[in-house]
């Protein structure tokens, strides 16, 4: 889809405002005095009076009418107004009122830009409009970063941002990191990522070079099911060019996580892999795979190296947090599990004891419903903020549950079924309440 920038910019939902270059005028003068204003004497007509400015200005250039600088690039003339292009344009700006010799030539020629290109852009700094699409977003790009004309080049970004996928990502990523647009870099990474699975399916992940394989295989933010897929993309990305790659393997074998693969996996595929068989070091990656399997549950963080640290795609929780229980009668401690540290803490306590309780998280903090205090089922709902570490109670249900169902669905909290004390209940607390703007909580939200 092709987005076409303007002083209302239009292009796949983003809004771009730019008020110092505005495009067409009103057609009649009553929109003018809507604008207008008075303050202390002074009468401002606001962006009619330089919509209505522009606009004549590109009519005295379509014209070639008091131009006073022609740009010239590929053979392609364009004609303009130095004040205008400096009035828009840091680079022109510099270029006219500097000691440069191009300060007072009448034609000066603008290198590393496409003739075409160059209209383009300078149409856009007499008329606020500018056309990016599939076809023109990597000449637009570099051009308006040449000619430090940062609002189209926010645009491209966008728009590049806003056509990723997992055939094109990787090559997004290079384009952004040889441009240095840091934020799009940034979102084509994470893109990377996330969709790992489905990115390395494609041709641009096998002409990836040894750097960049290691650049996202070594991500803790790697969003995969199983490490078995890192292990197959590694082995396919090396048999793609065997003669040139197969040294590297030791290289990329120091980033595939081999202890979080299955004790089968590691036999039937890894240790039967020839390219593993054939190289030492690669066979000690899988033995410290399996001295790792042979460890009791409890003993295997002896182990700390990171193969052995488990990824924390962005989906997944930083930290579980464990409501109330049994000890044996009900309790009201709260604890904490943060992944990337491994380690458990304890935050604020439950304002009364309970057991059995359903809990989700919604809208940014948990939820307790329902439950068993050691005495009675319960009605109550409390809500926790991981901000403020504090636990506040909200309206409570139409009955008393334990051992109950709880769930989100839409911007709505659900408890369905669980036991009141004698029988078992079928009926649904079925819109509990409604929250604005929900959030979908990952539990890094709560700190």
């Amino acid at each position: 889809m092709p987005a076409v920038v303007s002083d209302s910019v239009r292009m796949d939902g983003v809004s771009l405002g730019l008020v110092a270059t505005p495009a067409s005028p009103q057609p009649n003068g009553s929109a003018d005095s809507e604008e207008d204003t008075v303050n202390g004497g002074i009468h401002t007509f606001n962006q009619t009076h330089m919509r209505k400015a522009f606009h004549l200005m590109n009519d005295l250039r379509s014209k070639k009418l008091l131009c006073d600088v022609q740009l010239v690039a590929d053979s392609v003339e364009v004609p303009a107004h130095r004040v205008v292009l400096a009035s828009c344009s840091p680079y022109f700006c510099a270029m006219f009122t500097g000691d440069m010799s191009e300060s007072k030539a009448h034609q000066v020629e603008i290198r590393d830009v496409g003739g075409q290109t160059l209209r383009k852009l300078v149409d856009y700094i007499y008329t606020a409009e500018i056309e990016v699409t599939e076809d023109n977003v990597q000449v637009l790009l570099p051009a308006a970063s040449l000619l430090q004309l940062m609002d189209v080049r926010q645009v491209c970004c966008e728009f590049l941002q806003s056509q990723l996928h997992p055939t094109n990502c990787l090559g997004i990523r290079a384009f952004a990191d040889l441009h240095t647009c840091t934020q799009l870099l940034d979102q084509a990474h994470a893109y990377a990522e996330q969709h790992f699975c489905e990115v390395v399916q494609s041709e641009e992940f096998l002409g990836l070079s040894l750097q960049q394989v290691c650049s996202l295989i070594s991500s803790d933010k790697l969003t995969v099911s199983t490490e078995e897929k890192v292990f197959e993309a590694m082995i396919c990305w090396i048999k793609h060019d065997k003669p040139a790659r197969l040294e590297h393997m030791p290289k990329l074998m120091e980033h595939v996580r081999l202890p979080l693969l299955s004790r089968d996996y590691l036999v039937k595929i890894v240790e039967e892999e020839a390219l593993i068989k054939n190289n030492n070091t690669c066979k000690d990656f899988l033995i410290e795979a399996m001295k790792y399997h042979l460890l009791p549950a409890d003993q295997r963080h002896l182990i700390k190296t990171d193969r052995t640290r488990p990824r924390t795609p962005v989906s997944i929780p930083k930290v579980m947090i464990v409501v109330g229980g049994q000890a044996p009668k009900a309790i009201r401690s709260v604890e904490c599990y943060d992944f990337q540290e491994d380690r458990w803490y304890q935050v604020a306590d439950l304002p009364s004891r309970r057991c059995r309780a359903g809990v989700v998280a919604m809208a940014g903090q948990v939820y307790a419903v329902g439950g068993f205090n050691s005495s009675l089922r319960e009605r109550t709902v409390d809500v926790y903020d991981g901000g403020r570490d504090q636990w506040s109670a909200v309206a409570s249900m139409q009955e008393r549950r334990s051992t109950l169902g709880a769930a989100v669905l839409g911007d709505i909290l659900y408890a369905v079924g669980g036991f009141n004390g004698s029988i078992g209940t079928q009926n649904t607390s079925s819109v509990y309440f409604t929250v604005h703007h929900m959030i979908v909580l990952s539990f890094s939200q709560l700190f």
